[in-house]
């Protein structure tokens, strides 16, 4: 389309900020994170399951986690870091590289129900 452009995220890569206000991770950053240390899910599917043991035993990830849709709907987004520089919503918002898993998340949620809508994340 010409003279129109797209934008881009303003995170590429690892974007620590965002694992920072949402899991915790490498939080030099001082977020409260939304959902830190909750472990594996124990309602989790099969096939999840599968996914998380090919990573190996429990020792070989950190930081798995998991966060509802209906959590992050309440987020408070506005909420800084410790400097009161960051916000969550310019490090994980709907602008940031996130923003496509939130829409996914949001449209899975119409069908299904806020509470029934879960990201979950380890790390390797």
């Amino acid at each position: 389309m010409a003279g129109r452009h797209r934008p881009v995220p303003a995170q590429q890569g690892n974007a620590y900020d965002g694992l920072a206000a949402l899991f915790g991770i490498r939080n030099s950053f001082g977020f409260r994170p939304l959902a830190e240390g909750r472990g594996f899910p124990d309602d989790a599917s099969d096939g999840l399951r599968g996914d998380f043991a090919a990573y190996g035993d429990p020792g070989d990830v950190h930081g798995t986690t998991w966060l509802t849709w209906a959590e992050l709907a309440a987020a408070d987004w506005a909420e800084t870091d410790a400097s009161a520089t960051r916000s969550r919503a310019s490090a994980a918002g709907a602008d940031s590289g996130w923003g496509r898993v939130w829409s996914v998340m949001g449209i899975l949620s119409e069908v299904h129900g806020a509470e029934n809508v879960r990201l979950v994340v380890w790390f390797h």
